[in-house]
């Protein structure tokens, strides 16, 4: 099996938020999966992470998880870094998952903190005994307070930084947290890590031209992500400004909590990425009138693209 180099502070670009495809009778579907992880790098994607909180991680079981991260490399062949979401409540079941898909292929991993970790005292001691257990493994730090109710500071991601070599990147999804990427790079004694950035790609272009690397988040149409990186990085800010606008519409109505994924889901199999849009129960469902109104998105989308070229 052919695997990527082992995830480092240089990786860029746009590692998207891979969905987790299903059949309508709830397994795992391994053709849609085959196909959807074309789509992404036919599209512009320099790295894929699974079993992300869009990826319905949870939703699996142990065995189901190891075998959807063994067939995800499999498809990438080498092509490019896969990154693993290990988040678990107990740390012998990170590290487990983490040393299987690892052995499998996977280049790196992720990690949120745990919900409940309330002090900066408490969150570093935290990520110590992540590193701890993941020995020598490559991760990423996942900064996502509106899902995890853990609130890392500047200060604390510095020190976490400074202490542990093998946190190599962060994924940053604070919002807002433009003002924390910014601060993190006017850092110019701490050692440099890679920042890429969430939120279904909202702040972008802002985020590039605080510094970030690129992006990692999920949304059905990865080409905006990957015009919007490749433009800010050439220079062409009005370019990625014209890109990342055609698509904020749907974006936006993507990012909505609760029937987001659902959204995702739907337009990526609309563009033949995935055969289903199931989701595994808890579910959210698309209305008509929800249906309808993704439809008129994505028709005004392609408007705007054909006005920009």
């Amino acid at each position: 099996m052919m695997s990527a180099a082992r995830l480092d502070e240089s990786a860029r670009g746009v590692f998207v938020i891979a969905v987790t495809p299903f059949t309508e009778a709830g397994a795992i579907d391994a053709a849609s999966t085959a196909r959807m992880v074309e789509f992404y790098l036919a599209r512009g994607a320099t790295g894929l992470t699974i079993l992300g909180m869009m990826g319905e991680a949870p939703k699996l079981t142990e065995a189901e998880a190891v075998g959807f991260a063994r067939h995800v490399v499999a498809c990438v062949a080498g092509r490019v870094p896969v990154v693993v979401g290990v988040s678990s409540p107990g740390f012998a079941a990170m590290g487990a998952l983490a040393r299987t898909v690892m052995d499998g292929g996977a280049a790196g991993v992720m990690v949120a903190p745990q919900s409940g970790l309330r002090t900066e005292e408490a969150i570093v001691a935290y990520f110590h005994h992540v590193a701890e257990v993941l020995g020598d493994i490559p991760f990423v730090l996942q900064d996502f307070p509106q899902a995890t109710g853990v609130h890392a500071s500047v200060g604390t991601i510095r020190r976490l930084v400074d202490a542990l070599p093998t946190m190599v990147m962060l994924k940053a999804e604070d919002w807002p947290g433009l003002a924390k990427i910014s601060a993190l790079r006017d850092m110019a004694d701490m050692r440099r890590i890679s920042i890429l950035t969430g939120n279904g790609g909202l702040f972008l272009p802002e985020e590039m031209g605080r510094g970030a690397d690129g992006a990692m988040t999920g949304f059905a149409y990865p080409e905006m992500m990957a015009g919007v990186v490749a433009a800010y990085s050439a220079g062409q800010r009005e370019r990625a400004a014209d890109i990342f606008d055609a698509y904020l519409p749907l974006a936006r109505y993507e990012q909505q909590p609760g029937p987001g994924l659902a959204v995702r889901k739907h337009v990526l199999a609309l563009r033949g990425a995935i055969a289903s849009p199931a989701q595994r129960a808890p579910a959210s469902r698309l209305t008509a009138r929800e249906l309808a109104e993704i439809a008129f998105l994505m028709c005004r989308q392609e408007i705007r693209l054909k006005q920009i070229g």
